[in-house]
């Protein structure tokens, strides 16, 4: 008797067992909150009785590549209850909430992936210095630097082993899964970027911009971002010649060639294929086009813009640049008639050379009228946060004094 009672009470104490985690088991749970848990459960076994994490990956991947990113997170989500300590898993959907603006998530991910492996994968770290500002966005870059510039060595190394035959083939032309010189290049841009901005106040702020630009070059020489960035740090500090000879050092990198093409390729197309092409993303070239106008390259910037307009024809900043330029053309010409009835009499210009300039003169104001009226168009269509008004701002920002009261009476002129 008194051992089947020993036998009853265990038997109850078992049956109690499952419900007395704490806090953190069923037992604090509603029947409808259990009913979910349990139903979660039997949805991941059945995932993972179903598909791989490979599978599921891959699933993932072709998401992405239509750019399906709600769904892709879906498969993605579910490769992580399966494996969560996946590294491979957590760079991808670490990028997919970047992707869909949840950067707080991203950020949690990605720092997830830097508690597993602080010293492989230099992708996260990237990624959370492009998440993070400051300070804080230079430690992360530098980070990644530090790791592929080791990843680099080593393909070195591995590739001097392996002899003649892998020797031809230079670092650039390497598998995408290798780091190239390309890939350091453009972290040192990134870095160069943030001195330019969030830290352009701090001491030597200057020199290490320059400092990061000039290791980007030495990595890859003809990058046009790269050079890009070198113009823009030379304007900034008044070396306008220097500034503009890699400027335009920069644009003949790529614009001849995307000029030549039969049919342009569309915005989508270059951003996809950037990591291959030296052809800058959009939002770059829009900088180009500022540069150049400030550079008084009036007639590449309007090669420049022409290109941009091809590829997406609703950004506002681009149609109101197109009339800043046409409208500076105009006062150029202006100038030169000025310029050219001073030193010539009335007698030694024709009448016909008399009414070309005044065509040209027309004709420039009036494509100004007609960009600028399709900037305020598509601004009202598609309002932004760089409105048109913000816009304005936004181009004089780039520019001096003299630029701001010339804008300002553009918009007078045209807009108002």
């Amino acid at each position: 008797m008194g051992g089947q009672t020993k036998s009853k009470k265990k038997s109850k104490a078992k049956r109690k067992d499952p419900c007395s985690n704490g806090g953190s088991g069923l037992a604090g749970l509603s029947p409808q909150d259990r009913m979910k848990l349990k139903m979660q459960e039997k949805a991941k076994k059945k995932t993972a009785e179903k598909y791989t994490v490979e599978q599921l990956l891959e699933k993932t991947e072709e998401c992405m590549d239509t750019l399906e990113f709600e769904m892709a997170g879906r498969f993605c989500q579910r490769a992580l209850e399966v494996e969560p300590d996946n590294l491979l898993t957590l760079d991808l959907l670490g990028h997919i909430h970047s992707e869909l603006g949840d950067t707080q998530r991203a950020k949690e991910v990605f720092l997830r992936a830097v508690q597993l492996s602080p010293d492989e994968g230099h992708s996260k770290y990237m990624s959370l210095g492009q998440i993070h500002t400051g300070q804080e966005a230079v430690q992360y870059y530098t980070k990644g630097i530090q790791i592929l510039l080791c990843m680099l060595e080593k393909h070195a190394q591995a590739t001097a082993g392996a002899g003649a035959e892998a020797a031809a083939s230079p670092l650039e032309d390497s598998g995408s899964e290798i780091p190239t010189a390309r890939d350091v290049c453009m972290a040192y841009c990134s870095v160069a970027e943030i001195y330019f901005t969030d830290l352009c106040m701090e001491e030597r702020a200057g020199d290490q911009c320059r400092e990061a630009i000039e290791r980007a070059l030495t990595y890859h020489p003809d990058n046009p971002e790269a050079l890009q960035l070198m113009a823009s740090y030379l304007f900034n500090t008044e070396k306008n010649q220097e500034g503009r000879e890699y400027l335009m050092r920069s644009v003949d990198a790529w614009l001849p060639a995307l000029k030549q093409s039969e049919a342009p390729p569309s915005r989508e197309d270059i951003e996809e294929e950037h990591t291959e092409s030296d052809i800058p993303p959009y939002e770059s070239r829009i900088t180009t086009a500022k540069l150049l106008i400030e550079a008084e390259e009036y007639e590449t910037a309007v090669d420049v813009l022409e290109g941009l307009l091809e590829e997406d024809d609703e950004v506002v900043q681009v149609w109101y640049l197109s009339g800043w330029v046409c409208y500076l053309q105009m006062e150029r010409a202006k100038e030169e008639r000025t310029r050219e009835e001073r030193e010539e009499s009335d007698e030694e210009r024709t009448r016909e050379e008399r009414e070309e300039s005044d065509e040209e003169r027309e004709a420039l104001k009036e494509a100004a009228r007609s960009y600028l009226t399709k900037a305020k168009k598509v601004n009202t269509l598609t309002p932004c946060h760089n409105g048109l008004g913000k816009t304005c701002h936004w181009v004089c920002a780039c520019g001096s004094g003299q630029m701001c009261l010339r804008l300002q009476a553009l918009r007078e002129s045209f807009l108002d």
